[in-house]
């Protein structure tokens, strides 16, 4: 059966749930700033600002489900603070009183101890910045009469995934056979969420009433290192491995007490310097899914980064 699906946001894991539902048939609505979002039949994009509660009421009015994909406009705890408690409030209200359930991708900073894995069980208690931030929004969501259902996964890399440690950061540089430079230790075993597998698992999760209130991990793959996800991207592009560099935690810690933006990069080094380890079977078994294969999801990221590296600059 056709049923409304709402997704605010169109960063690359909106628009990759807004892809899936339209193929599984159903009736999508875009909500963004900027009305973008993917060009399909099923798909209507919207220009609405979701943080103001007021326009919300009538855009998820009939809706079943609502993927709430927006993010602050800086990484920032300033910005965190000021922005998304507010917005994700709005969206509850709204989704409960259109009886929809909510559900958020999320990250995996609240987790106080993350060693020597993370899984469903973990405790989330992480205090201060805005790992403390994430802390306070799942408990907001937690104590929301609203059903909602929160996917966390570990960095993103995928097609449309730009701003990110496996995104622009690493794959243009292996295509282009540079160096690359990657944050804390390149040896250390760290996870890397496929969006797609991400936005699989959510869209599961909304239509599986027995997961709902609850903390869901995406499937995820086997954690690699850092160098190692470098050869793997250059394995699917039938390449030369590059070198890889790394920027010390000692360097990025000195340099941030004079520039903000390494300030707030600093603040997650240990996830780098250290094992930083997801654990998804709990979830792959409730929700019947697994993760993309790595080789497969590394070749369909390379796909896209030609293509996207081919296109002409704009004007």
């Amino acid at each position: 059966m056709r049923q409304l699906q709402i997704v605010t946001g169109a960063g690359p894991v909106g628009w990759t749930i807004a892809e899936q539902l339209a193929a599984q048939g159903h009736q999508v609505r875009v909500l963004t700033r900027s009305g973008s979002g993917p060009e399909h039949p099923l798909v209507e994009r919207r220009a609405v600002d979701v943080s103001q509660a007021d326009l919300l009421e009538a855009e998820f009015d009939g809706a079943a489900a609502v993927f709430h994909c927006t993010h602050g406009s800086a990484y920032s705890a300033r910005a965190w603070a000021a922005e998304l408690p507010a917005a994700e409030q709005a969206v509850l209200g709204a989704a409960g009183a259109a009886g929809a359930v909510v559900v958020f991708p999320e990250s995996l900073y609240s987790y106080d101890r993350p060693q020597p894995g993370m899984a469903e069980s973990g405790s989330r208690a992480a205090a201060g910045g805005k790992r403390g931030i994430r802390t306070q929004l799942l408990q907001a969501r937690e104590a929301s009469g609203t059903p909602s259902v929160s996917v966390a996964a570990s960095d993103f890399f995928g097609p449309r995934v730009r701003n990110a440690h496996a995104g622009e950061r690493m794959v243009p540089a292996v295509l282009a056979g540079r160096t690359v430079r990657v944050m804390g230790r390149p040896d250390v075993p760290h996870s890397f969420t496929y969006v797609p597998d991400l936005a699989a698992a959510m869209i599961c999760a909304a239509q599986q009433p027995k997961v709902w209130n609850s903390v869901l991990h995406a499937p995820t793959g086997p954690a690699v290192t850092q160098e190692g996800l470098v050869r793997v991207f250059a394995d699917a592009a039938g390449v030369a491995a590059p070198r890889v560099g790394s920027l010390p935690g000692w360097l990025i810690r000195t340099l941030g007490t004079a520039l903000p933006d390494l300030r707030e990069l600093a603040e997650t080094l240990y996830q780098f310097e250290e094992p930083f380890v997801l654990e998804s079977r709990h979830t792959q078994a409730l929700l019947g899914l697994t993760p993309t294969p790595l080789a497969d999801a590394a070749a369909e990221t390379v796909n896209w980064w030609r293509t996207e590296l081919r296109r002409p600059a704009p004007a």
